[in-house]
């Protein structure tokens, strides 16, 4: 059993996040356009800083949930998900913009449908489910 209100509360936090790198990207063409001017780079250290902020709530959703909840969404990967955090956070300074701009690119729209999934599930189980 698990806090459903607080894991919802966290993955409405993560899907306000993930539309922000959606909007922040709807110019981003290329890795380019975050490296080549210093409102590009303002983009890219926003856009790495929900990131990790993702991370971390993903890490706490797993921690609340006894990691029984990420596990019934394997579309996903987690571990690459929250490890991300990671690197953003440890290796800041060997941030590659190629990196940041094929994630936003390849796996923030799936991640996004899946998280807003999580929530509508959520949403329809009782207390006594979770």
């Amino acid at each position: 059993m698990f806090d459903r209100d607080l894991v919802l509360a966290i993955l409405t936090q993560i899907d306000e996040a993930l539309e922000k790198i959606i909007n922040r990207t709807v110019t981003i063409k290329s890795a380019a356009d975050f490296a080549d001017s210093p409102e590009g780079m303002e983009k890219l250290d926003g856009i790495c800083m929900l990131f990790m902020a993702i991370g971390e709530a993903l890490k706490n959703i797993d921690k609340i949930t006894s990691g029984l909840l990420l596990p019934r969404f394997p579309e996903i990967d987690w571990k690459g998900a929250i490890g991300f955090r990671d690197i953003i956070a440890h290796h800041y300074f060997d941030i590659d913009a190629e990196q940041v701009f094929w994630i936003c690119t390849h796996h923030v729209g799936g991640l996004s449908a899946t998280v807003k999934k999580m929530i509508e599930e959520l949403k329809g189980v009782t207390t006594e489910n979770c």
